[in-house]
Formats: structure tokens, C-alpha cells, sequence
């Protein structure tokens, strides 16, 4: 099984900023995608920010040029570095973690999502 867990959420003032880690563990072969999503009170989940294993990344628009994915391989993680924040940014984090799974013969596809971590940005 592979499991995904979420850190670095909390409270900051608008134009704050936090960082938000993911690692990912258990029986994993590779990682394809790594994602954050988030979810406001009310409203669907939305993705973020999103890196594959070539280093490509895509941002949703509403928070390009302020944040900023990074992955480290060698830990199976993931990284969201939020400048600038803005009290629309509040919601729960979600990371999502895509790949392959070595505990079956063949191996086979895994798609995990963390628990969540709340960030709030107060005006």
C-alpha cells in the first residue's frame, strides 16, 4: 500500500506565505504525478499545482507567480511554497500522489490522496 501524508498548513495574515510538505510511502515503484489540490467551504475540489517526473509543473491560474511546486524524488516528496497569500486562498490542502505500486505481480496503478491540512488566510 502506499500512503500520503500532508504537513504545514495553520493561520497567516494576507500576504503571508507557508509551505506545505507531502510524502509519499509504502510499496512504491515510481511516482508519475505529484498534485496539490485544494477545497474552499462550499466548493468542489480544485488542482493547484501540479508536477510530473520529467519536472514539468502547471499552476492553476489563480496561483501562478506566487506559488511555487518542487518535488524531491529521493524522498518521494512534494513541496508547495505559497507567497503572497490571499484570504481566497483559504481551504484544505490536499495532496495527491500518482504511480506504480510494487505490491502485486505485475506491478499496478496507484492514485492516494493525504488527509488534508487546513490553511487559513485572514484579511
Amino acid at each position: 500500500q502506499v500512503h500520503v501524508v500532508e504537513s504545514g498548513g495553520g493561520l497567516v495574515q494576507s500576504g503571508g506565505s507557508l509551505s506545505l510538505t507531502c510524502v509519499a510511502s509504502g510499496t512504491i515503484l515510481s511516482i508519475d504525478g505529484m498534485n496539490w489540490y485544494r477545497q474552499a467551504p462550499g466548493k468542489q475540489r480544485v488542482l493547484v499545482a501540479r508536477i510530473v517526473s520529467s519536472g514539468r509543473v502547471d499552476y492553476d491560474d489563480s496561483v501562478k507567480d506566487r506559488f511555487t511546486i518542487s518535488r524531491d524524488n529521493a524522498r518521494d516528496a512534494v513541496y508547495l511554497l505559497m507567497n503572497s497569500l490571499k484570504p481566497e486562498d483559504t481551504a484544505v490542502y490536499y495532496c495527491n500522489v500518482e504511480g506504480w505500486s510494487s505490491d502485486t505481480r505485475p506491478p499496478h496503478r496507484f492514485d492516494t490522496w493525504g488527509q488534508g491540512t487546513q490553511v487559513t488566510v485572514s484579511s
